[in-house]
């Protein structure tokens, strides 16, 4: 177990690491194709999961690929590559789950959407995300015909949230 530690899966996570940082660079600069496909000499997110998809920076590429694809309107590979990562930070956890809830929204399929961000709402619940989530949350079931469960998602962020921005406006919903 050691040999195998230090020797294999130690070099990978920071061969990895390395990897990751051109994608990231074309990411952030809204090079979205660049970023998932790499350019030849930088490897794309697709190849990092492919290539270290067991490592912390393989798992943070399935991240970025379901972003990068949520911004080229691929929302099925959106959910695909969001679905496979998973993070400790809870906010993280919670923005991928909340973003593929937007790739539902885009699809048309508003249960679904509705489902994620009401699952975005209900973990760790902070004053910043889960009044984003929950107003998300209720323009999903507005959508999908649920105005019952839309209000209770409304009225949830003025009762737990009065101070948020999206508590300003709530009367209106």
């Amino acid at each position: 177990y050691f040999g195998y530690t230090r020797f294999i899966t130690a070099p990978k996570v920071l061969e990895a690491e390395n990897q990751i940082f051109g994608a990231q660079n074309y990411f952030e600069k809204d090079s979205f194709n660049l970023a998932l496909n790499g350019d030849g000499n930088i490897l794309g997110f697709i190849e990092i999961v492919d290539k270290y998809g067991s490592t912390p920076s393989g798992n943070l590429a399935n991240y970025y690929a379901g972003l990068s694809y949520l911004h080229l309107g691929d929302y099925e590979n959106a959910i695909q590559y969001l679905k496979k990562f998973s993070s400790d930070d809870l906010l993280m956890a919670n923005l991928a789950i909340a973003n593929i809830g937007d790739a539902y929204m885009q699809l048309g399929d508003y249960p679904k959407a509705a489902e994620q961000y009401k699952k975005a709402a209900a973990s760790k619940a902070n004053d910043f995300s889960t009044p984003i989530f929950l107003m998300k949350n209720g323009m999903a079931l507005e959508k999908a015909g649920d105005y019952k469960g839309a209000l209770k998602s409304y009225e949830q962020i003025e009762k737990d949230f009065p101070t948020s921005a999206e508590a300003r406006d709530i009367e209106k919903y």
